[in-house]
């Protein structure tokens, strides 16, 4: 059991990147920090899909191409999605002067 935990360790690390971004972007109501957590998510996502295009062999073995060239299509998206998330943040911070989720809402139920 404990040779196939470590022939697998990637996936693991893989989840646990998963698991740690998720749980950032769920208790922290810093903007900034759930940006940061949803980067960490991808990275999980990232590497979870490149090793399953990893067929391990002899001398490092061979890896299959489809799974790289997609996540390189994923990492536009995610960057795309940061920069789109961070400039909506500026606008956010200059409206309301607070990067912090729950002052921008209880802001938002005063204004109404």
């Amino acid at each position: 059991m404990f040779d196939k935990l470590l022939a697998n360790l990637h996936f693991l690390a893989a989840m646990l990147l998963f698991i740690i971004g998720f749980y950032t972007m769920l208790t922290d109501s810093n903007l900034i920090k759930k940006v940061i957590g949803l980067n960490i998510m991808d990275t999980g996502i990232f590497l979870f899909f490149i090793s399953l295009g990893y067929s391990g062999g002899p001398a490092g073995g061979e890896a299959n191409p489809l799974p790289s060239a997609l996540m390189y299509g994923g990492l536009a998206a995610a960057v795309s999605l940061t920069a789109f998330g961070l400039a909506m943040i500026v606008r956010l911070y200059k409206y309301y002067g607070t990067i912090d989720a729950d002052e921008i809402m209880s802001k938002r139920g005063e204004a109404e």
